[in-house]
């Protein structure tokens, strides 16, 4: 047994540690790894520098040759409206009708106080009657001495003197009928009557009115304002570079801000001959051929005109609808920024047509379909890097 052990220690081989032999590679690998930690590092902490913009895509708007839409903004006006006054100072002692109701021609929608008019005009009522009956007395005396005179009855004198009498009461009679017509008139003014159609704003019971002229303090110098409302027309404000494409008779379609999807068709009355020097703007009034309760006066409003061509555009000159915050405006030029594929954008100048609050008119530089940067276009130059957004 001790012969067999012996042996195998004999057999056993002695193994000594290896020594780990080191790869010539590996600083090159710890130190690309440092670089791709480093790099993720700057990418997760590095600031973006891109511009944050919204893509529009352009929109053909029509052919040059075809004429195209011309845009202005306005305000539904009432063209016939009237504020009636008293032509006396007095009480408001009665108001038919509320604010915003509609009102007939003729109808009675105030009364003033009338005590001190009424008392007049009972006061000048009886001074007429006696003027009257002193009259009818002397009538038939001077007509009797006339008649003795003409029998040669009594003298001259006594005729004149009856005749002087006479006139006097005539005089007296015609004057009194005068004062009375004029109390009349008074007691009749505390009346407040509509002279035509429409809806009304109206002073409130116990205010004190008075004609314009009189008014003062807390005085109010008008009862009622009444607005016919089947006179309503819009009143819009073109810019002087587009007034000729604007023609008296021509058709356009309203929409109100109040009801932006509702197309309300109207017609060009008149082109107000006036510029307004300080806004370059000319006044057009515009008919609203469809009458509607929703319309109300003062009603923001904007009116496209079915216009002709503008100058010098060709017949196949596509015009190009922007919102204005996608394009930098300088007068008649403008810059666009198209936006690539990678997310860089392409500065551009084009030819501008319209500019309204809405939207501006691109002739030309622009295709339909292009992508457009919009929004802060002053944070951009040729070759930035954008974020889009919705």
């Amino acid at each position: 047994m001790n012969d067999k052990s012996s042996l195998l220690d004999s057999l056993r081989i002695e193994r000594k540690p290896l020594a780990r032999r080191r790869s010539p590679l590996a600083p090159a690998v710890a130190g690309a790894a440092a670089l791709l930690v480093a790099g993720a590092a700057a990418w997760y902490f590095w600031p973006d520098n891109r511009v944050a913009v919204t893509v529009v895509t352009a929109q053909a708007e029509g052919a040059g040759g075809a004429g195209g839409g011309l845009d202005a903004s306005g305000y539904v006006v009432a063209r016939r409206k009237a504020t009636l006054s008293a032509k006396i100072l007095g009480k408001l002692t009665e108001v038919n009708f509320e604010e915003g109701q509609r009102v007939k021609q003729g109808d009675i929608v105030a009364r003033l106080d009338d005590s001190n008019y009424a008392a007049a005009l009972h006061q000048a009522e009886a001074a007429a009657r006696q003027a009257r009956a002193a009259f009818d007395n002397t009538a038939p005396i001077y007509a009797r001495y006339q008649r003795l005179k003409a029998q040669n009855a009594i003298s001259t004198d006594a005729v004149q003197n009856q005749r002087l009498a006479y006139d006097n009461a005539r005089t007296a009679w015609a004057t009194v009928q005068a004062a009375v017509e004029l109390a009349r008139a008074n007691e009749n003014d505390t009346v407040v009557r509509a002279p035509f159609a429409g809806i009304v704003k109206v002073a409130q019971v116990g205010e004190v009115v008075a004609p314009s002229a009189a008014g003062g303090g807390d005085t109010r110098t008008g009862i009622v304002t009444i607005v016919d409302m089947d006179s309503l027309e819009v009143q819009v404000d073109v810019a002087e570079n587009y007034i000729d494409r604007v023609v008296v008779g021509g058709p356009a379609t309203i929409h109100l801000d109040a009801y932006p999807d509702w197309d309300i068709p109207g017609s060009v009355i008149a082109i107000i001959p006036t510029a307004d020097q300080s806004k370059g703007t000319v006044e057009v009034r515009v008919a609203i051929k469809a009458k509607d309760g929703r319309i109300l006066p003062a009603m923001a409003a904007r009116v496209t005109f079915l216009t002709a061509p503008e100058k010098n555009d060709g017949p196949a000159a596509a015009r190009i609808s922007l919102p204005p915050n996608a394009v930098r405006v300088n007068s008649r030029t403008g810059t666009v920024f198209l936006v690539r594929d990678d997310d860089t954008v392409e500065k551009r100048e084009v030819a501008l047509g319209l500019k309204t609050p809405q939207a501006v008119t691109v002739l030309s530089g622009v295709a339909a379909g292009d992508r457009l940067a919009a929004g802060e276009l002053g944070k951009l130059a040729d070759g930035s890097r954008v974020k889009t957004g919705p």
